[in-house]
């Protein structure tokens, strides 16, 4: 027999429901790639090959292609759509990348803000995203479901995340932020599960000597994490619900504008 390698692949969000599983163990042939285990998981999921051209891969927690050749052993993780360098600057670096599964407290800017700031830092920048009551741009392959709940408010959103993938990410996001605005001490903090109607679903706090770098740091932190971050989310009505997002984009943000925010 020839030889193979057996692989797992993890299925989030929008083509987990469309499956009905989480994890899906497959073999494959020696030398086979990323899109060779795309086409094999289709054969057994003929409903996922829809949405092709708004997944991305992850091999192993990071993101790939589908030319990437396969090990045995290895975690292809499919990303549905989602909602480096030397560093000069004074003070410590600081980060705080967290998922929580619990609502925040109320003072959570003030808690993060104690934990972060410096004598040295004269600008506190923070963002806080709420569910709210109109919904959001479904993502590709929800329209139809949309459709069904168009006129309604939204009563909950459920995150849903590949987690350890998630906070490496974050922590690539604050990379980019020190290199590129000086900023070293930022808090980025996500829900997962369900966040009701008015509830705060992600915090971020930029600290900086300065108030124009902390602005540019939050903005740029609120908008990565949304547009790269294996995070998903899902507005629930009292009767569905509806994944919202876009594809992830996998690298530098030069490479896609980001796209506009549409809820929290």
């Amino acid at each position: 027999m020839p030889p193979e390698v057996a692989i797992r692949i993890r299925l989030f969000a929008i083509q987990r429901e469309l499956a009905g599983s989480r994890e899906v163990p497959i073999r494959l042939p020696d030398g086979a790639t990323v899109g060779d285990a795309w086409s094999e998981l289709v054969v057994r999921y003929p409903i996922l090959a829809p949405g092709r051209p708004s997944v991305r891969f992850a091999r192993n927690g990071e993101y790939t292609d589908a030319s990437t050749t396969l090990a045995d052993g290895d975690e292809l993780a499919i990303i549905p759509p989602v909602s480096g360098g030397s560093v000069e600057g004074p003070g410590p670096t600081i980060r705080i990348l967290e998922l929580r599964d619990r609502p925040f407290e109320p003072d959570l800017v003030a808690a993060l803000t104690a934990r972060l700031a410096t004598p040295g830092d004269g600008a506190v920048v923070a963002f806080v995203g709420r569910t709210r009551a109109t919904p959001g741009t479904p993502a590709p392959g929800q329209e139809a479901a949309a459709a069904r709940h168009a006129g309604r408010t939204v009563d909950a959103l459920d995150y849903e995340a590949h987690e350890p993938m998630a906070v490496t990410m974050l922590d690539l996001i604050a990379d980019e932020i020190a290199e590129r605005f000086g900023v070293r001490r930022v808090a980025i903090v996500h829900r997962t599960g369900e966040v009701p109607l008015g509830e705060s679903s992600v915090a971020v706090v930029a600290v900086a000597a300065h108030r124009d770098a902390a602005f540019e740091a939050a903005r740029y932190a609120i908008d990565e994490t949304k547009a790269r971050a294996p995070i998903w989310k899902a507005e629930r009505f009292a009767d569905g619900h509806v994944w919202i997002g876009q594809p992830a984009r996998t690298g530098d943000p030069a490479e896609q504008p980001v796209a506009p925010e549409e809820s929290s």
